[in-house]
């Protein structure tokens, strides 16, 4: 079986082996805050590892000052490259953050030639697939019998995903989304970073058109429109989806990574299924609330990222930086 897109000519002819520049693409696909991608990616010797680095001057200073949202996203690529190992042929042999390293997140190794399960298939034919949802969703619910799978799938990779159903729960969560969003919006400097995300190489500006209240739990306001419309003209509360938190027991860059892991594992199962995700972190990047969300909603342990899942007929790509850019061949860039 092969993977569902295709390497560009200049890339093949940059000297990298055929098998990481499949790996390289496959990783590039993963969500990160803002399209950020902060990573990069390396090949050991002509197609016998490959390695997933962070790229530190990539991650969003202000909106991910402890760098743990970006350390997410490298799990979610370092999962997209183990289903494009197996879709190769092999199983993959992963060694997260190995060596003395800091900025080496993992390495992904080929183990004994096995073919990819049916599940481990359908999870590398998503990958292309699965895009960030903004705004509201449409009408249609997700079946709690794919709520329940998406859960499984993000326990299996070592993380919990607790969909978040109870009204109470609920509002409350509600309640630490706005609180965490209106003290960005009133940061000047956190305002700027994130207008700056928004543009062709980043967050698409057609992604942004929905005023950023215009469902339950409140969304990022890219393009400034808070400060001209207070209320949305009109609001899909009732289109808001199904509200989860994914959590871990403990709270290490290792957790981190997992988290990713697990995170991209349960995207792509929902891709399968036809249905996106949108996500809400913004609590998450305030200590105080993170803080209330381990106390009185996921029970002491660890959230790591807020989201919502949805059905929805518009879809929104966002833009990869070249494979010629973030694949090394001859070893990493001294500053980066």
């Amino acid at each position: 079986m092969s993977l569902s897109y295709e390497i560009p000519d200049h890339a093949s002819r940059a000297g990298h082996g055929h098998a990481a520049l499949r790996l390289a693409r496959a990783a590039s696909l993963a969500p990160s805050p803002h399209n950020s991608q902060p990573w990069l990616f390396a090949e050991e010797g002509h197609d016998h590892g490959f390695e997933v680095h962070l790229h530190g001057g990539r991650r969003m200073i202000l909106t991910d000052p402890g760098g743990r949202e970006a350390l997410i996203a490298c799990g979610a690529a370092v999962f997209n490259v183990r289903m494009a190992v197996r879709q190769l042929g092999f199983r993959p042999t992963v060694g997260l953050l190995p060596g003395e390293n800091s900025r080496c997140m993992a390495h992904v190794g080929y183990g004994v030639h096995a073919p990819a399960t049916p599940e481990e298939a359908l999870l590398a034919r998503a990958m292309p697939h699965r895009h960030t949802h903004r705004g509201p969703f449409g009408p249609d619910l997700v079946p709690d019998t794919l709520l329940d799978e998406l859960c499984e799938h993000a326990r299996v990779e070592g993380a919990e995903l607790r969909i978040i159903d109870e009204s109470e729960k609920l509002r409350l969560l509600v309640d630490l989304v706005r609180t965490a969003e209106d003290l960005h919006r009133a940061h000047p400097r956190h305002a700027a970073e994130i207008l700056r995300s928004v543009g062709p190489d980043g967050v698409p500006v057609e992604a942004c058109r929905h005023h950023p209240d215009a469902t339950l739990l409140a969304g990022r306001d890219y393009l400034g429109y808070a400060r001209y419309w207070v209320r949305p003209s009109r609001r899909w509360t009732g289109r808001t989806g199904a509200v989860a938190v994914l959590t871990t027991l403990h709270d290490t860059r290792a957790d981190w990574l997992r988290s990713g892991q697990a995170l991209q594992r349960a995207l792509l199962h929902a891709a399968a299924h036809d249905v996106k995700a949108a996500f809400h972190t913004q609590p998450l990047e305030v200590p105080a609330l993170r803080a209330e969300i381990r106390t009185h909603l996921v029970g002491g342990t660890f959230p790591q990222v807020v989201l919502r899942f949805g059905r929805s007929t518009h879809t929104c790509c966002t833009r990869r930086r070249p494979l010629t850019a973030v694949l090394a061949h001859d070893g990493l860039p001294d500053r980066w």
